[in-house]
């Protein structure tokens, strides 16, 4: 559970920005989004390289002569 401190004399507003910005930082949609369904290790790590290999394909795109 997040807890936000009010201060003195600070507006709600203010303290609602505060407590979004930490419910943001704690990841909590990301985690319920990826507990959502199982994944199995295999296919995760495909993703991973398939990512990889687009990232690569980017770069080179950008700066042909960097490799």
């Amino acid at each position: 559970m997040l807890i936000i401190e009010i201060k003195d004399g600070e507006s709600i507003d203010k303290a609602l920005k505060r407590y979004k910005r930490k419910f943001q930082n704690a990841g909590v949609i990301k985690e319920l989004r990826r507990r959502k369904e199982f994944v199995k290790p295999s296919v995760k790590r495909r993703g991973e390289v398939l990512k990889a290999i687009y990232r690569e394909k980017v770069r080179e795109e950008q700066d042909p002569t960097a490799l």
